[in-house]
């Protein structure tokens, strides 16, 4: 067999997804709407008290209600094995340890599971359970200041600390000293997380909504001490994820239904469940210290960071983290401290991190430009770092000052009178801020098999998760390439378990990691074919896997970086900001898909309109739980808060990678938050602090006379 050669690469040119039919026309199904026959639905009761121990699940009551086929508890459920390590090393959350004990560690934590013929038996069984507590005082208060805080290490250490900062602080000419929070956040996917669990020929199978279906078969395997050929999962099409969507208590409660009743169980999660079951960005203080020559210079910088984790779970949201990659100083020291509070664990969320992170860091970086009286472009040029900051090492690449300088000429960003409260259109004060961007561009060990079918077309296999990113498709258009064949020769199968060990859709890895190990695969199988000889029936397959080459990659300093700008206006007597327009210039590795690509990147400026202005999970201190658990009472960015909002990229290949990737999944949210909160300074003179930045606060901040206070 011979390959045609083309003039053009697939990769970097426009294409549109190739399951898009199937998605519009509904051909494409979901983990919520595939058939099974002899179908039962589970549905979770979930605590109402935030803290103490179940004294008693009437069960016998419900079991007699039409349709109820079991109910399961602490006292009957099968026990399972929560002794061991998941992915990435990260020991598994204890909501997946369902029913073991009869504690209770915040509202909302499932104390029973109701099994019935339909879904709607199920829901009005489990609303019907009766559960009675021995409630006990809980602490749900999180504020800057706790003195039961502590740092915590995660995927970075929990504190760095370079030099004399007070030293340096009492020697610079200028000094920031700033306290900045931002609130609770969920993520919200729009397909809410599903999961049916059914056993074939002594064989687990689930099919389920998740970012790695590997992952999730690992995570059920240890759990339920079964070998891990004994477990497939199966998730092809996922409506959103953004981190939420790992080895999550449905899945376990559908496995442990199935495995009693020998028949399959579908758990699907409500919107009001999913926020106490699916995680969500903990609350954030943050406290930044800038010190500064007059000419701009740091010399001492200070980011302490606190977040919220349960009392059953340790998990650090780590917000000085893009502190410890963009500025450096003579004196640097950051940290990510917890608080342990009763409220359920907070996980990933994208751009962990770095989206509070960079809304606190972006924020202080402006306002030492105002007291400097420099530009705040001209004012992070000129605290450039030429190496890590923390760690010392070489940047893979940093385009970073590209991105300002192109997007400042496209901005306009030259036209902008620097003070504040000048610009007005009517009732409007309009106002301009700016933001540096940056996420980790990792890749992790992978495998995928590549199959020269007899026809003259490509098999791909890989144990992928397109969240909605366009993934199969860049997958598709990279094989292509390194196939030296028309996209249209190549199908790209994903989301099955059976397929091998691969990275989940997260961290901005997920691309990269696949990508690397397709197009190994695809390598070997030319060379194969070169050989000739022919395609047997059966098709000829090449494995590969990366771990030996990704583990050989010299330790560098891997990022995206981006440059963010906005554009508010501001009604200081009705507290309305409206942001009119956005900009984002990106450097993030060599763009697989220009079309889809886009869209990541603004989805993600998107939600950081969403998080300057919306976003805001607020928790009642008297019962523990959420105050409108909803899309009512939980708000998010509609079309009408959407403005014209363009995204662009330099030129950013990476070098170390084989294709030049680096990832877009998360930089697009970082920064933009605070580009929009410098916006708002810049138009009213007042500093927001405090995110979201409500009506109420603008109205409050006018009150006291602009310029006169922060908020």
């Amino acid at each position: 067999m011979t390959t045609a050669t083309r003039l053009t690469p697939s990769v970097g040119t426009a294409h549109s997804r190739v399951e898009g039919v199937d998605k519009v026309t509904g051909a494409a199904r979901y983990a919520g709407e595939i058939p099974f026959a002899e179908l039962a639905h589970g549905w979770l009761a979930l605590s109402t008290v935030a803290r103490g121990r179940i004294l008693s699940v009437e069960a016998d009551g419900v079991l007699g209600m039409p349709g109820v086929l079991a109910v399961l508890h602490h006292g009957n459920a099968p026990r399972v094995d929560t002794d061991h390590v998941g992915l990435l090393g990260v020991k598994p959350e204890p909501t997946t340890a369902l029913f073991q004990h009869d504690r209770v560690p915040h509202v909302g934590w499932p104390v029973a599971l109701v099994v019935a013929e339909t879904s709607e038996q199920a829901r009005e069984a489990a609303e019907a359970l009766v559960v009675t507590y021995e409630q006990e005082p809980h602490d749900v208060a999180f504020s800057a200041g706790r003195p039961d805080a502590y740092p915590v290490d995660s995927h970075m250490p929990g504190a760095t600390e370079k030099g004399d900062l007070e030293s340096e602080l009492a020697a610079s000419a200028v000094v920031v000293d700033a306290e900045y929070t931002t609130p609770e956040e969920h993520h919200n996917p729009m397909e809410p997380h599903a999961a049916t669990a059914h056993w074939d020929g002594g064989r687990l199978e689930v099919v389920d909504s998740n970012q790695g279906s590997t992952w999730v078969a690992q995570g059920l395997a240890a759990l339920f001490s079964l070998e891990p050929s004994a477990v497939r999962v199966r998730s092809e099409h996922i409506g959103g994820g953004f981190g939420s969507k790992g080895v999550r208590a449905h899945q376990v409660a559908a496995v442990m239904a199935a495995t009693a009743l020998q028949r399959p169980v579908r758990v699907v999660l409500t919107r009001r469940q999913m926020f106490s079951l699916a995680g969500y960005r903990s609350p954030t203080a943050q406290r930044v210290r800038l010190g500064a020559d007059a000419d701009g210079r740091l010399r001492a910088l200070e980011h302490r960071s606190l977040s919220v984790t349960s009392t059953v779970y340790e998990f650090v949201e780590p917000s000085s983290g893009p502190a410890r990659v963009m500025y450096d100083a003579d004196a640097h020291h950051t940290a990510n401290e917890v608080v342990r509070l009763d409220v359920p664990t907070p996980t990933w969320m994208r751009a962990p991190g770095e989206a509070p992170g960079s809304f606190a860091l972006e924020s202080a970086l402006d306002e030492l430009a105002e007291k400097c009286g420099l530009d705040p472009i001209e004012l992070r040029t000129r605290n450039e770092p030429e190496a890590g900051p923390v760690s010392g090492l070489p940047f893979s690449s940093r385009n970073l000052l590209a991105c300002f300088q192109e997007g400042a000429r496209r901005f306009g960003w030259a036209d902008r009178d620097p003070r504040p409260g000048l610009r007005r259109d009517g009732r409007w004060l309009l106002g301009t801020g700016t933001a540096a961007a940056s996420f980790g561009a990792g890749a992790a060990p992978s495998t995928a098999a590549v199959t020269a079918e007899a026809d003259g077309t490509f098999t791909v296999r890989i144990t992928a998760s397109d969240i909605g990113t366009g993934a199969r498709t860049a997958l598709t258009l990279i094989a292509a390439d390194a196939l030296e064949v028309a996209p249209d020769r190549v199908r790209v199968r994903i989301g099955d378990s059976d397929f091998g060990f691969a990275m989940i859709a997260g961290g901005s890895m997920g691309t990269r990691s696949w990508g690397w190990a397709i197009t190994a695969a695809a390598h070997e199988l030319r060379e194969r074919l070169a050989l000739g000889g022919g395609i047997p029936p059966e098709g000829i397959t090449v494995r590969s896997d990366t771990s030996a080459a990704v583990g050989a990659l010299a330790q560098k300093e891997r990022h995206s970086f981006g440059a963010q700008f906005a554009e508010v206006a501001v009604d200081v007597t009705t507290g309305e900001v409206r942001v009119r327009r956005m900009l984002g210039m990106f450097a993030a590795g060599r763009i697989v898909n220009p079309l889809t690509a886009r869209s990541q990147f603004i989805g993600g400026m998107i939600w950081g309109i969403s998080m300057a202005l919306h976003e805001e999970a607020v928790r009642d201190r008297v019962s523990g739980g959420h105050v409108g658990a909803d899309l009512a009472g939980y708000h998010v960015a509609a079309h009408a808060d959407v403005p014209h909002i363009e995204a662009d990229w330099v030129d950013d290949p990476d070098p170390d990678d084989p294709v030049g990737i680096k990832g877009i999944g998360e930089v697009g949210i970082v920064g933009a938050a605070a580009a929009i909160a410098n916006a708002v300074w810049h138009a009213t003179g007042v500093r927001h602090r405090n995110l979201p930045i409500r009506p109420d606060r603008v109205l409050l901040a006018a009150a006291a006379g602009s310029g006169a206070r922060d908020a």
